[in-house]
């Protein structure tokens, strides 16, 4: 049997560790990966011992974001984008609480599962990100999830430029809770899963579904609205161009805008 792209691990009383594990193409998201994530995570339940997820990547990045190689096949795109709001719905509607360790590259598709989590740690080094403008895409799901964190200039800054950021900024915006050297990384998302553990379960759990629901829309109504934004611009010809280019490592040739 082929190995599974995510590992699920449980590490101790309360922790579990979901790996993605797809270390030769730098954990890219592509549709059959995804839908081992999304299971994983719907699986995870306080009720069944799961009281905090870890989430990391196998090799040396987190997530290099999307399968650009599949995202050509305009046959999967539409599974491929319902199965990315699934993913980053599931993590923030689960009653557990999720840490993301973030090594390596955390970028675009790979940016968004972290942003998605409750908790991030991240090492030195870790380069994050959200490109897709340079793709000829939009960064429509995640943008759920970065408005409801981060400051509007800093998401403006994020998005539009679509440039990489190192990890120390990213925490300066709050967009990772702490920055450490990588040997310390594990160790330290284990240390916040501990301290989560030490709360009431109902309590914690209650309090996350509190945070969600302050806002006016759910992150539900607002990843399906984003969802359409996102299968239009992955349907694009200038997606066709931004990937194109991606792989002929060449800079993007954009048409001029119609209006």
């Amino acid at each position: 049997m082929p190995s599974p792209l995510v590992h699920v691990v449980d590490l101790e009383m309360g922790i579990r560790l979901v790996e993605l594990n797809r270390p030769e193409k730098r954990n890219a998201l592509c549709v059959d990966l995804l839908q081992e994530f999304a299971d994983a995570i719907e699986a995870c339940d306080p009720g069944k011992g799961q009281r905090v997820v870890i989430v990391r990547g196998a090799g040396p990045v987190f997530c290099a974001g999307l399968d650009l190689q599949e995202a050509q096949d305009r046959s999967k795109g539409e599974k491929s984008a319902q199965l990315i709001a699934r993913s980053l719905q599931a993590l923030s509607s689960s009653r557990s609480i999720i840490i993301a360790a973030v090594h390596g590259g955390a970028i675009a598709g790979g940016a968004g599962i972290m942003s998605a989590c409750d908790f991030v740690v991240a090492a030195r080094g870790t380069s994050i990100g959200y490109p897709e403008v340079h793709r000829g895409l939009v960064a429509g799901l995640v943008m759920t999830f970065l408005r409801r964190q981060l400051r509007e200039r800093d998401v403006r800054e994020l998005l539009l430029l679509g440039e990489i950021i190192n990890a120390e900024r990213a925490a300066e915006m709050g967009l990772v809770n702490r920055v450490v050297d990588g040997e310390q990384l594990m160790d330290s998302a284990l240390d916040i899963g501990r301290r989560v553990v030490k709360g009431a379960p109902d309590a914690v759990a209650r309090t996350k579904q509190m945070i969600a629901e302050l806002w006016h829309h759910t992150v539900a109504e607002d990843l399906h609205w984003a969802h359409e934004h996102h299968i239009r611009a992955r349907g694009s010809a200038e997606a066709e161009e931004g990937m194109r280019a991606f792989f002929e490592k060449r800079s993007p040739q954009w048409i001029k805008p119609t209006s």
